[in-house]
């Protein structure tokens, strides 16, 4: 059987660097067109060294006339870009997008945290919302998909199993997350400038974090009901890395062991969900460079509150190891192919 024909648009940021790294090792993929507009025409391992002697590609200017010869284009664009490129792709060709295009099941939720219109609406009806442990089914019979941001990646995976089995409120939920630089990207910038990020925590982008509404429209779906998210996410002076401490109202008494067999009933299976044994919690160290996310719960048996906390690298299930995982699912192939790997320790 001959490999699927994959090209990474995108291929000089983190994220898409992060794709082409983990499908160099898939053995049912065949790189075709590596991308990079600030960087065409360079030998790939010059754009990310840690690749050197490992793909032949030079890179190339974005021209969907030579991606239309991909089986599966992964997009590792900028938000706004896929919504404009993915109409131009023959409908053969399925799409993994890293950007929020294709998250949403409605433009107008889009529309509202984007500040954009979304030129692409017809095409939502073919895309599936890209995190495969609520939404395997409808990713395989997909052909676009939307892959989740980092943030909503651990924040959902810590709390779904409580909201589905309405064991929470879907309302007063509050997202407490750190992560590390990698998170804004390649490009510099004042914010991950390092002598601002050393020896220093900041919040940003709070109130209305523009994940708030992924994560509010994931709540509603997962809960049947009105949600409301208050997330503040935090800068942290890592590399990489999520930890989401998600602050959840129940909605009857639970007990610890209530609530961690929820968590183990939940994920009983699932290839890249680790349910941490009492009295381990989830840090970001045990996920770095991998596809895991680490998750734990305790009950605050004095307040009632439920607590659940995820870590995941935010480059790999909350990007590129997430794409590649949806990759799989498009192709028929087994899902953890090319992912199941430990991450890096210490």
């Amino acid at each position: 059987m001959a490999q699927v024909r994959v090209s990474v648009a995108g291929a000089s940021g983190y994220g898409g660097g992060e794709v082409v790294r983990l499908l160099v090792g898939h053995p049912e993929v065949r790189l075709v067109h590596l991308t990079a507009e600030t960087r065409a025409g360079e030998p790939y391992g010059e754009v990310f060294p840690n690749i050197r002697g490992l793909v032949p590609h030079h890179t190339e200017t974005l021209d969907p006339v030579r991606l239309a010869d991909a089986d599966v284009v992964v997009l590792a664009l900028p938000n706004g870009a896929a919504m404009t490129l993915v109409p131009q792709l023959p409908p053969t060709v399925k799409v993994v997008d890293l950007g929020a295009d294709f998250r949403f099941a409605d433009a107008r939720t889009y529309e509202q945290w984007y500040g954009r219109p979304h030129t692409a609406e017809a095409l939502l009806a073919e895309a599936a919302y890209g995190l495969p442990e609520l939404h395997r089914a409808r990713i395989r019979r997909a052909r676009i998909v939307g892959t989740p941001g980092c943030y909503p990646t651990a924040a959902l995976l810590a709390a779904a199993p409580f909201l589905q089995q309405g064991l929470v409120r879907a309302e007063g939920i509050v997202v407490d997350a750190k992560s590390g630089v990698s998170g804004a990207g390649r490009s510099a910038g004042p914010r991950t400038h390092f002598s601002e990020v050393n020896e220093n925590v900041q919040p940003y982008s709070t109130p209305g974090h523009r994940h708030t509404g992924e994560l509010e429209e994931q709540v509603r779906a997962l809960a049947g009901a009105a949600a409301a998210v208050t997330f503040t996410p935090h800068l942290v002076p890592m590399t990489r890395g999520i930890l989401a401490t998600v602050y959840l109202q129940p909605t009857r008494a639970l007990t610890q062991a209530e609530a961690d067999e929820v968590l183990h009933e939940a994920y009983r299976g699932e290839p890249f969900v680790r349910v941490l044994p009492a009295p381990a919690l989830p840090q970001t160290k045990a996920t770095l460079g991998s596809n895991f996310c680490d998750v734990a719960v305790r009950v605050d048996g004095r307040t009632g509150w439920v607590v659940a906390f995820a870590a995941i690298d935010n480059l790999v299930k909350g990007a590129a190891g997430q794409a590649v995982q949806n990759l799989n699912l498009l192709c028929g192939f087994p899902e953890a192919l090319g992912l199941r790997a430990p991450g890096l320790f210490p």
